[in-house]
């Protein structure tokens, strides 16, 4: 079936929508959205309705549906067309067509004088960030007259944001070649390490190493400090990929250094994220959150970012908050991030699904967490393939709070497979399925060696370290790890370490039977994770507590937790915390009250 309405068309079977001739990116659930609203066009489609035929035997909440309406009004908007679904409070939501609208974007079939019309109306829907417009008129400005190094800068940028960024490539190699005919180095330069960022994400490192080549020489021609901290910025992400930290610190402290003050705030922007996340690396937290923050502010309050540099900084910024574990952080710049892309006119990318899908399983969105995750996994092919490996640890990390632990392993293996790290969930799923010895095992595995990879999480893997020792006996060790990280609160601030040392404490307190230490401890990491709305950790340790009440006759306790347990296990969507309550539950009844709690 095609369905025509104003500049759209359609095709539910090949499951594309077209607009100006291109098809437009679609989200797989928000291109259902739109095929269900159309087919019931003559009619009010509740709420309810569409999250049980979207999200079919997954419990998500009425945001997931209100952003899912947002970002297709969004896609509509490119054509006029946004005001089609009509929110019916109280009711639903409803499509419908008044008349028709025409077509904002002209057949390419064009004549040599219609090519500056053309050409304008293309720059016009540049300036407006109408993306997917622009796009289309660029290419039909290009089949009358060849477009000059700007212009291909232009409709290459418009390719990025809308998610098709190898189409981009050939259009930026033609930008390079037309720049430096036309003798603007600077533009080359600028182009040329677009051209090497692209490849570097795509896993072409030699490609990537060969375009920053050219655009280090070209820029060594010219004394302008805005291209020459572009090259020292891409040189800092090189040597952070070859495992050289240290010498990637120092190059992009040598590119803030070189554009600061200088008004090109994107690069100025840039060049301090990336400093900021090379001293979180090497172990100054303090600084480097404090060089994030301030990047990230920078970009927005400045109107001359383009949507591509600020989707690289805030990217390296939600990196950051997630590897080193600090969730509060991190869902705070993921919202900014969201809203900077929809602001932008920009199809969220595969690793910002990636990001969000992480953040929400952390804080309890399950179901949320997977439809985003499978949809990250889809675009990371093309995105950033080198991130699959960890997109799996996530995808793993949220069936194992699901409950699907065969799942869970799979995908975990899967991620070690294509050569990624999946600690810390695969040690923690161990442990729960009373393999201590392996977990302990793997999380040391992941401490070897030195790349970017290793440093940034070295907090967050010892804190789980010293869990996974305490459980195995090896308590010497674990208190030197608590030490170690509770000795250095400016290193390590983030409070799901500090949650983790105080688990760890807690089971070496109850090896010693020293029952009130070992419950104090785990209600202090249970409320350091609720601090942070870590609601599948908060579960987790509620159910912790509960048994350890238990183990000492507090059964008043035990219930009190055991319920406030099943009433979070039941919104998360958890299966397996949803079992584990009813079976404490059944051992509750069994028992008498003991001690109050």
């Amino acid at each position: 079936m095609t369905l025509r309405f104003g500049p759209f068309e359609l095709d539910e079977a090949g499951r594309a929508l077209i607009h100006a001739q291109r098809e437009v990116a679609l989200q797989p659930r928000v291109f259902d959205l739109l095929v269900y609203l159309t087919r019931n066009r003559d009619r009010v489609v509740t709420k309810e309705e569409l999250l049980d035929t979207l999200w079919p035997d997954v419990t998500v909440t009425d945001n997931s549906l209100q952003r899912a309406v947002s970002m297709l009004r969004g896609v509509l908007r490119k054509g006029g067309m946004d005001g089609a679904i009509r929110n019916m409070p109280g009711r639903g939501y409803r499509f419908c067509i008044d008349g028709g609208s025409e077509p904002r974007v002209a057949a390419p079939e064009t004549t040599d004088g219609q090519a500056p019309d053309v050409w304008a109306r293309a720059q016009r829907a540049a300036a407006v960030q109408a993306w997917d417009e622009a796009a289309a008129l660029f290419e039909a400005a290009d089949t009358i007259r060849p477009l000059d190094g700007a212009d291909l800068h232009q409709w290459a940028l418009a390719l990025q944001c809308t998610g098709k960024a190898d189409a981009a490539l050939p259009l930026l190699a033609r930008a390079v070649s037309a720049h430096t005919k036309a003798g603007n180095v600077s533009l080359a330069v600028i182009d040329a390490v677009t051209l090497s960022c692209l490849h570097f994400e795509r896993g072409q490192a030699a490609i990537a190493k060969g375009w920053l080549a050219r655009a280090e020489d070209w820029a060594s021609e010219i004394e302008d400090p805005a291209t020459t901290a572009l090259t020292l910025w891409m040189k800092s992400k090189v040597a952070a990929f070859d495992g050289e930290p240290e010498q990637a610190l120092s190059l992009a402290d040598a590119a803030y250094s070189t554009v600061r003050h200088r008004d090109a705030v994107g690069i100025e922007a840039l060049s301090l994220a990336y400093r900021g996340f090379y001293r979180l690396c090497l172990g100054d937290t303090r600084a480097g959150l404090a060089d994030q923050d301030l990047a990230a502010t920078m970009a927005l309050s400045s109107g001359d970012i383009d949507p591509i540099v600020g989707g690289i900084l805030y990217c390296n910024i939600l990196w950051a908050a997630r590897m080193f574990g600090d969730w509060a952080r991190a869902d705070q710049w993921t919202l900014g991030y969201q809203k900077y892309c929809t602001e932008s006119g920009m199809e969220l990318t595969g690793s910002c699904q990636l990001h969000r899908s992480e953040v929400l399983g952390v804080r309890g969105s399950l179901g949320e967490a997977l439809s985003r995750i499978q949809d990250s996994l889809a675009r990371l092919t093309s995105d950033a393939p080198w991130a699959i490996g960890d997109a799996n640890r996530v995808l793993a990390d949220v069936q194992a709070a699901i409950g699907n632990d065969d799942a869970a392993l799979e995908a975990y293996e899967k991620a070690y497979a294509l050569g990624w790290c999946p600690e810390p969930g695969h040690a923690m799923l161990l442990l729960e399925r009373g393999e201590a010895e392996a977990a302990y095992t793997s999380l040391e595995r992941s401490l070897i060696g030195k790349t970017w990879w290793t440093l940034q999480r070295r907090g967050i893997l010892f804190a789980h370290l010293a869990l996974a020792a305490a459980h195995t006996g090896r308590h010497q060790q674990a208190l030197e790890l608590i030490e170690e990280l509770s000795g250095s609160p400016d290193r390590w601030p983030m409070p799901s370490i500090r949650a983790l040392t105080n688990e760890a404490q807690s089971v070496l307190a109850d090896v010693c039977d020293e029952y009130d230490s070992a419950l104090r401890h785990l209600h202090l990491a249970r409320q350091l994770w609720s601090s942070i709305d870590g609601r599948v950790q908060a579960v987790r340790l509620r159910l912790r507590i509960a048994k350890l009440q238990l183990a000492h006759d507090d059964v008043r306790g035990a219930s009190a937790e055991i319920h406030a347990a099943q009433l979070a296990a039941g919104e998360l969507g958890s299966r397996k915390f949803e079992a584990a309550c009813a079976a404490l539950r059944r051992e509750v009844d069994t028992r008498t009250p003991g001690r109050a709690a």
